[in-house]
């Protein structure tokens, strides 16, 4: 049939004025596979979608099973026509050395999500880059990096005591690339009980993996806590908070920090944590630049995992096309005691939420790579440690910043800007570090009877900021 994404918008529309149905469960035992044995369920590389044909790339399905119970429907789309891909059980080989049950067909099965292979830093080799699964989830990596943190469709109610709802996108439509493409575009359609939406992205992978996402919303009821862009990762611990952990390694983090360039210009770097009790945190905006989760923390020696290797995790930068209007980017931080968790969540929270039966179009960029586009332009925040005052018992903040030309002048004529609302603060002390060219900050706080303070501090020279805000919240 002739295909667009305007039909995807209306089916979204026309879906929104029906009562939500869930779709159906495969069957049980197929939900009962544990991870090894759904992972020994692999497609044959010679079944994948435009396997052995002139495009530029290539698409895996992943089977149904295990933690994904629901299937959805894919289509091919070239020259201007969709075609459904069937899902064919003889496409899938399981491991010999895994033992599977006896696994029943039935209409409910069919594939769970995608993976787009493409030629990259390998000559004559299609590589992975990106992959779609479970509800409105996908995640990508730059050339040469691991899999790390996820993006979503769309986020609702996170964090909130009434439970999260997590939409699902169900259809998925793959333009056909020409031969020498650099781009694939995907097309989606989410749905959940109380929102439609029609989705394009247009990815092109590289050094760092970029998508151009527009995405149209048609709310079934009004949404007054949604998440747009969301984003999801994983922070166990760093030097501020190891010794909770009884670990061998440094750190243990798929992401290191919230970063934000704000309407007014300023660029805000916000370390995660790894709380005790769940925490969220509002920064305020209106019409953002940007925002995402940091992996900041790159070299092997700051998390001595060879298997994990989560140096060689991506950074993940939102940055939104048109105004987003008043809002604010939202932080959302749960306690974990294992990194299997997804505990962190950022996204942009519109002031005045989504009108039930309206229609709602939003466009945004997303950079997947090492760090973000304009990130460098001012001096970063590199790593935060916080430990007892070994003189006193005020808490000791430590606060590094990277070598740049902005302070090659050294720590003479550089103004430090500390504040806290509820902390008595030391004057600060600024330094340069021998081992890494920047400037070490260091000052000392006392929380009082607090059971959480809110820091904020800034180098300036000559009343002009010259490094990121550090924002940081010390909890007891």
């Amino acid at each position: 049939m002739p295909f667009s994404h305007d039909q995807v918008i209306a089916e979204a529309e026309v879906l929104a004025q029906k009562r939500y149905h869930e779709r159906d469960e495969i069957p049980e035992v197929w939900r009962d596979l544990s991870y090894d044995q759904y992972r020994a369920l692999q497609m044959d590389h010679d079944r994948a979608l435009w396997a052995n044909t002139s495009s530029s790339y290539e698409v895996d399905f992943f089977p149904p099973g295990s933690y994904f119970s629901r299937s959805v429907q894919v289509f091919d789309v070239a020259d201007g026509m969709a075609h459904e891909v069937p899902f064919v059980i003889e496409d899938f080989t399981a491991h010999a050395h895994v033992e599977l049950p006896e696994l029943p067909l039935d209409d409910t099965l069919g594939f769970t999500g995608l993976r787009f292979k493409t030629y990259l830093d390998v000559p004559g080799k299609r590589t992975e880059f990106v992959v779609f699964q479970g509800a409105s989830y996908f995640r990508a990596i730059g050339v040469g990096e691991t899999y790390g943190l996820s993006a979503r469709g769309l986020a609702l109610n996170t964090g909130d005591p009434e439970g999260e709802e997590f939409p699902d996108f169900t259809k998925f439509w793959i333009e056909k690339p020409d031969p020498e493409q650099p781009d694939i575009v995907v097309h989606a359609l989410l749905d959940s009980p109380s929102v439609t939406g029609a989705y394009r992205f247009d990815i092109r992978p590289g050094a760092s993996t970029v998508m151009e996402v527009d995405a149209t919303l048609f709310p079934r009821e009004d949404l007054e806590h949604v998440g747009l862009a969301p984003l999801t990762s994983m922070f166990l611990f760093d030097e501020t908070g190891r010794t909770r952990f009884d670990d061998y390694r440094p750190a243990v983090h798929d992401s290191d920090g919230l970063l934000v360039e704000n309407g007014n210009g300023e660029t805000l770097w916000r370390p995660l944590a790894n709380p005790v009790r769940l925490q969220v945190s509002s920064f305020l905006d209106d019409n953002p630049k940007g925002f995402g989760l940091m992996q900041r923390a790159r070299r092997f020696s700051d998390f001595a995992d060879l298997e994990a290797r989560y140096h060689n995790r991506p950074s993940l930068w939102v940055e939104p096309k048109g105004g987003w209007g008043r809002g604010a980017v939202t932080l959302v931080e749960i306690p974990a005691d294992r990194e299997i968790y997804d505990n962190i969540v950022a996204y942009w929270r519109p002031e005045a939420g989504l009108a039930e039966g309206t229609r709602n179009d939003f466009s945004y960029r997303l950079t997947w790579g090492p760090r973000a586009p304009r990130e460098g332009a001012m001096p970063r925040v590199m790593n935060t440690r916080m430990g007892k005052d070994l003189e006193s018992d005020r808490r000791l903040a430590v606060i590094e910043f990277e070598a740049h030309p902005l302070l090659d002048e050294g720590p003479e004529g550089i103004d430090v800007y500390l504040w806290s609302p509820s902390a008595d603060l030391s004057d600060p002390v600024l330094v340069r570090n021998p081992e890494s060219g920047g400037l070490r900050l260091a000052f000392t706080f006392d929380p009082g009877e607090e059971d959480h303070v809110e820091l904020r501090g800034q180098l300036r020279r000559g009343g002009e900021n010259i490094s990121e805000v550090w924002l940081y919240r010390w909890t007891a």
